[in-house]
């Protein structure tokens, strides 16, 4: 059985996932009202799993987060609301060790709980497995990065090869718990990196400005959301818009990344699989770099896989850093991997790669 802690201030809300997940059989459930009894039961109830509401009384989300991720690291789903400030405190929470998100679809209390039935789901189930990055890694990672960075740095600059693979592209394909991951290797690129970097990372489409804005606070390079038709420059990332699928094209001898309506015959958004296959058609491959992040499912697995079969190379991150190793996992099956290493190590990878 698992395990399962639902912490919502609204009754409501408690009944409906509480019902969602008696449904399914093996779950074994308690309630909290509010984040203080949320604490109390993660030393009690000892749970394996926990949803997680923001805004609470007498003590909020992100407090009871950082207490529970202090005292006795578990697998944290928040749940919030979709709004601009929600999608701040959202990211707060996956910063302070909060494995994933769902976004209530009808506000703070919702009557239609079927909508993100099956995403809830698949998301709590994923984080009761998830590696756990407790109190400890959040303490000391902003220290961490700037001595990894700067180690990066140094050691590429000693090296300085010339680059095997000429004009390159970088493309990432993330999912469950990819903000956090991000925010560890994309800080400790040079601020002159020399290509441009696409990033799909599986996200509701009022979150993703709200995300790129907060990877440029701490990136040495520009990040930005990828909005509308945009021109790809070197050293600029590039984080594809929520609510769409991020294409490639050229136009007037130019390479230019689009966003797209969702296709309906792929499961996450922004497609990996699509933005891998779009760089094959207008990049050539040995030019192409693949970086596979931790998330669920096989999105861009058989894409990054033709990358590498096709001449370019290839990053799954390893089993030992990825919050969810399925993504990466697909890569690796499919022997679609040049390199498999922690996360932690993919910015010096991509450093040597571009010999610069």
């Amino acid at each position: 059985m698992i395990r399962l802690l639902i912490v919502d201030d609204s009754a409501l809300m408690r009944r409906q996932l509480t019902a969602l997940f008696e449904a399914e059989g093996d779950f074994e459930i308690l309630q909290a009202r509010n984040g203080r009894e949320a604490v109390e039961l993660n030393r009690e109830f000892k749970p394996h799993v926990i949803s997680l509401d923001i805004n609470m009384p007498d003590m909020d989300g992100l407090t009871a987060l950082s207490l529970i991720m202090a005292e006795r690291p578990v697998g944290v789903v928040m749940v919030s609301s979709l709004t601009e400030k929600g999608a701040l405190a959202t990211f707060e929470a996956l910063h302070l060790g909060a494995i994933d998100y769902v976004a209530k679809p009808g506000g703070t209390i919702s009557l239609s709980i079927d909508v993100i039935k099956d995403d809830l789901i698949a998301k709590i189930r994923a984080a009761s497995r998830a590696l756990i990055k407790g109190k400890t890694v959040v303490k000391s990672l902003s220290e961490r990065m700037r001595e990894d960075r700067a180690k990066t740095i140094s050691n590429a600059k000693k090296i300085r090869p010339k680059s095997k693979l000429g004009e390159g592209l970088v493309l990432i394909g993330v999912s469950t718990g990819g903000p956090r991951t991000l925010e560890e290797i994309l800080p400790l690129l040079p601020a002159d990196y020399p290509w441009p970097i696409l990033v799909a990372q599986h996200m509701p489409a009022a979150f993703t400005k709200s995300f790129a804005d907060r990877l440029n606070n701490v990136c040495q390079l520009k990040v930005s959301e990828l909005s509308q038709p945009t021109v790809i420059e070197p050293g600029n990332i590039y984080v594809g818009k929520g609510g769409a699928d991020m294409l490639l094209a050229n136009r007037v001898g130019r390479l230019m990344a689009l966003p797209k309506p969702e296709n309906n015959d792929f499961l996450w958004h922004p497609s990996v699989e699509l933005l891998g296959r779009s760089a094959l058609e207008h990049v050539n491959p040995e030019s192409i770099i693949g970086v596979m992040l931790t998330g669920m499912g096989y999105d861009g697995a058989d894409a990054f896989s033709e990358i590498k079969n096709r001449g370019g190379r290839t990053i799954a991150e390893s089993e030992e850093s990825a919050v969810v190793f399925g993504m990466p996992a697909e890569l690796i099956e499919r022997k679609g991997a040049s390199v498999i290493c922690t996360a932690d190590k993919v910015a010096a990878q991509l450093i040597r790669w571009a010999g610069f």
